[in-house]
């Protein structure tokens, strides 16, 4: 009964977690919808050919160059991003794609 409660309790929180990251919460001073116009060049899902996602886009590149980059980089080995189909290192080179800085590197 113990390991019942425990398995309820970590479920609980990955669903609280899913909610948070998915439904218009701010993460890194990214709204959600600034996340999903960078989708298509971070995303691990095979819907989206990465050869026509080579250039990000103008809006996506906006809402990059207006996030904390260095935030991203806490959740580059987190697993928490991958969970929702977004590729860190993809992620994480969205700044020199995008040609907001010559080189990034998390710190």
């Amino acid at each position: 009964m113990e390991a019942y409660k425990k398995v309820l309790i970590v479920g609980m929180l990955l669903a609280i977690a899913n909610i948070m990251f998915a439904n218009g919460v701010t993460i890194c001073n990214m709204t959600r919808d600034e996340r999903k116009a960078c989708e298509p060049y971070v995303s691990n899902e095979k819907n989206y050919t990465r050869v026509n996602y080579k250039v990000p886009s103008h809006a996506c590149c906006s809402a990059t160059a207006n996030a904390d980059l260095q935030c991203f980089c806490g959740y580059k080995d987190s697993g928490l991003l991958s969970l929702y189909g977004i590729n860190p290192k993809q992620a994480l080179e969205l700044p020199v794609k995008c040609k907001i800085v010559d080189s990034f590197h998390c710190k």
